[in-house]
């Protein structure tokens, strides 16, 4: 999930285009709720066109006092988020674009737009991280990051963004030897992976990443471009179970960069190709159902 350093201008009109539509539906929806709660309120068209004729509000919370007195914008609508206006800004000024491409942000943000607010865990944290947290505006989302350095650094810039440390025991070069652990029945048995025998499994995560209901995971960490790296297998794997052992429904997992071996095969081994609904590009989406109600599941359809 790190920035590539080129200018996409695509990308970036992409990313201001889905925040601005985001604003634009924040607004309706502010609207309609107080149009709901009081009859008398002016129309929801009326309303966003006294909006826009009216000043725009100063940045900055300090001023946020003196300036609700000066502006006479209409009261149908509630501010802005700040997390929101901080979004538009960064990416309409940044000059670092995400890693992925402009059509693999869009198989993500489609589900999002149907799902947030919701649960949404990301493995990995970047300047992306933004973007995902906005458009789940009202959900929880958490990111998990090898990197403690790289943490840091980008609390620094997101203060908002919620972030854990994780340390993975594998590396790259023992893909091979982990895809035939993964085959045995101490892993292909539905289990909490905090408590499974499987190597595979990822066992020193923060509790609430156990105990949260996932609605959506996207899996772009841990690094896995050489061979001592630690790669993806374990999030991979650990991903899939998670989704089979929810209480009920069904989970959206999608895994970026299965252009390369490890993410290619452990995806499709783990969480099955017969879950795979779409791959755009080097991003793979999947919905991966609850096991849990009852019916005898093969791990694999």
């Amino acid at each position: 999930m790190r920035p590539k350093t080129q200018q996409i201008p695509k990308l970036k009109l992409l990313i201001f285009g889905v925040f601005f539509a985001f604003f634009i539906l924040f607004l309706l929806r502010s609207n309609l709720s107080s149009s709901s709660s009081s009859p008398k309120q002016n129309s929801s068209s009326s309303s966003l066109v006294t909006t826009f004729q009216s000043k725009p509000s100063n940045l900055d919370d300090d001023d946020d006092s003196s300036n609700s007195r000066n502006c006479s914008s209409s009261p149908n609508f509630t501010k802005i988020p700040k997390s929101l206006s901080q979004a538009l800004i960064h990416y309409t000024t940044s000059t670092i674009t995400p890693q992925q491409t402009l059509k693999e942000i869009s198989i993500s943000a489609k589900i999002l737009e149907k799902k947030s607010p919701c649960n949404f865990l990301v493995f990995g944290l970047g300047h992306d991280s933004l973007m995902w947290n906005t458009l789940n505006y009202g959900g929880r989302t958490i990111f998990l990051e090898e990197d403690e350095a790289w943490i840091s650094q980008i609390k620094r810039r997101f203060p908002i963004l919620e972030s854990y440390h994780v340390r993975y025991d594998s590396k790259v070069n023992q893909a091979d030897n982990l895809m035939e652990v993964g085959k045995g029945i101490e892993c292909t048995s539905l289990m909490d992976p905090r408590f499974s025998m499987c190597q595979l499994a990822l066992k020193g995560l923060p509790n609430e990443v156990y105990e949260i209901k996932w609605d959506l995971i996207m899996v772009d960490a841990p690094t896995g471009y050489y061979e001592d790296a630690p790669g993806r297998m374990s999030a991979i794997y650990s991903v899939g179970m998670m989704a089979r052992n929810r209480e009920d429904g069904e989970t959206e997992v999608f895994v970026h960069d299965v252009n390369r071996e490890v993410e290619d095969k452990f995806s499709k081994a783990f969480l099955c190709e017969g879950y795979m609904k779409k791959q755009e590009g080097r991003l793979r989406h999947f919905t991966i159902p609850s096991y849990r109600d009852g019916l005898d599941r093969p791990f694999c359809p």
